[in-house]
């Protein structure tokens, strides 16, 4: 078993020390593609993600007939489903888990600038490690550098378009006739953070899905940045 844990480690060790060859040998000057060019394309990529995924998130259904990040219910708020279910209130269940998708459709469309600017102002400090890592990496960059500061300027808007759609008047009636039902618990969720941090997730899932795209495949580079930066990672 020792031997067995030795080889793992010594692979291991190996193919971070390949990686982080590679990762040397590539351009610093700037006769080639140093780090400010793969860190732009690593921009560009994210902006089509932005615009070709994260715009198929603010038409109806974008959210709700999407398996990839489609909003279910919290786990507080499953048993207010069946319950009402199993007393003949299905329709209005129905409803209210279509309205918390409405909202995210409807909050994403009015804060895809925030994620352009977001993107715009990112500095990839590790960009060629970025370039050769996983087919979601400059996502997973994204995400890790806005997540937090995102969702203080996604949270007013998700709460304005719960507002908008009607989100906010249909789940205060279904809490309402649930929490009125005898020997339930009352419930008392926090519907807008729920719905801000699942929207969050589906535009990172939809940026990561493009991402994916370009790495994986050439046709898919649609600029000359795009194609000279991640041949880089063929």
């Amino acid at each position: 078993m020792k031997k067995i844990v030795l080889a793992i480690l010594i692979f291991q060790l190996v193919a971070c020390g390949e990686l982080q060859q590679v990762v040397n040998q590539l351009p610093q000057g700037s006769s080639g593609i140093g780090t400010l060019d793969i860190a732009a394309g690593l921009r560009e990529a994210l902006d089509l993600g932005i615009d070709k995924q994260v715009s198929k998130l603010t038409q109806e259904d974008g959210f709700f007939k999407n398996d990839l990040v489609k909003i279910l219910l919290p786990d507080e708020l499953r048993r207010v489903d069946k319950t009402l279910r199993d007393i003949g209130l299905g329709k209005l269940a129905d409803e209210g888990l279509k309205v918390l998708n409405r909202a995210a459709e409807d909050a994403v469309g009015e804060a895809t600038p925030i994620f352009i600017t977001a993107v715009k102002e990112i500095t990839f400090n590790d960009a060629k490690s970025i370039l050769l890592g996983a087919d979601d990496a400059a996502t997973a960059y994204l995400t890790k550098s806005t997540q937090d500061a995102l969702y203080l300027k996604f949270n007013p808007v998700i709460q304005k378009s719960f507002e908008k759609v009607g989100a906010d008047k249909i789940w205060n009636n279904l809490i309402t006739k649930y929490n009125s039902i005898p020997l339930t618990t009352d419930v008392n969720p926090d519907l807008t953070d729920y719905v801000t941090q699942e929207a969050l997730k589906g535009v990172y899932t939809m940026i990561a899905q493009e991402e994916k795209e370009i790495r994986t495949r050439v046709s898919s580079r649609s600029t000359d940045l795009l194609k000279k930066v991640f041949a880089m990672q063929d």
